[in-house]
């Protein structure tokens, strides 16, 4: 008579949902271990010490209430936390954000393939197209963190300085914005504004990952990255080229600032955004297309 193996195996998970999770967990585990992924947090408390250092002078603070008192706005009204944090935004996410981005993203893939963890990695029974969604939906989670540390830290500095209250002064003339809000409404609109902005950039990094995934080194990767975005941004802002402004991408990152506006150009930001999805989507496809046919053993 046969007898029964009554002992309890645990079923393989690893192609389930469960294994995912736990390769997503690792992966951010592993992407956040890296020294250089704090690069950017603390360039960022860098400069926010810088300006909060800079507020300080006499002359600083009179720019600043020359430029509210000219547009009918007193300065202790409406120099704030709110409008100190979004004068750091303004001021840093541009330049700062999309190099720090592309660091991360063109190095997610591109370092693990230089440095031949790549192989072991595929040694398992996992696909390469759920380790690239694993690794991109780092560098997405990895945007919205840093996006957020900036915003809240900005707003942080703000407080230091200002205190609590007053209202928000946005003052954007590049994108047409020029609004003001009381405190409540202004830190709603400040909260939207970082939802937003984090959108956008997630733009940047999918570009960062989708070069990391080619066959170039990751410092390679990265440089390209922010070169395609400042030519884009040079482009986009040389007056010869207005009427062609609408082909670039850097204007629709900016799409962020119109939550800023007293009325709010819903139709004209889902369109843009929209767009910015499509890229995104685009981004992923050609990268995970071209690393499928890559020989990662030679």
């Amino acid at each position: 008579m046969p007898i029964l193996n009554t002992e309890h195996r645990t079923p393989n998970t690893d192609y389930g949902m469960n294994g995912f999770w736990r390769q997503f967990k690792g992966e951010l585990f592993r992407l956040f271990a890296r020294k250089r992924t704090y690069i950017g947090f603390g360039s960022f408390l860098t400069i926010e010490a810088l300006v909060l250092y800079f507020l300080q002078k006499p002359k600083v603070k009179a720019f600043y209430e020359r430029m509210l008192e000219r547009n009918g706005y007193g300065f202790e009204d409406y120099f704030s936390a709110l409008t100190l944090g979004l004068i750091i935004l303004v001021l840093t996410v541009a330049i700062l954000g999309t190099l720090y981005l592309a660091l991360v993203a063109g190095d997610i893939v591109a370092k693990e393939s230089e440095d031949g963890t790549l192989r072991m990695v595929l040694a398992r029974p996992v696909s390469r197209f759920r380790l690239l969604l694993v690794k991109y939906l780092s560098c997405l989670t990895y945007t919205a963190i840093l996006m957020v540390f900036l915003g809240v830290s900005a707003l942080g500095v703000g407080l230091i300085d200002r205190g609590w209250g007053g209202g928000l002064f946005a003052f954007l003339p590049e994108q047409g914005v020029f609004s003001v809000f009381d405190f409540w409404p202004g830190l709603g609109r400040y909260g939207l504004a970082l939802v937003f902005l984090t959108l956008s950039m997630q733009t940047v990094s999918s570009i960062g990952f989708c070069l990391s995934c080619q066959r170039m080194k990751p410092a390679a990767a990265t440089i390209l990255t922010v070169s395609l975005l400042f030519i884009d941004f040079i482009l986009s802002n040389m007056p010869a080229l207005s009427e062609y402004r609408h082909w670039f991408l850097s204007p629709r990152l900016d799409q962020w600032v119109f939550t800023l506006r007293d009325v709010i150009p819903w139709a004209r930001m889902a369109r843009d955004y929209a767009l910015l999805f499509g890229i995104n989507v685009t981004c992923f496809v050609v990268g995970w297309v071209v690393f499928q046919v890559r020989d990662l053993k030679s």
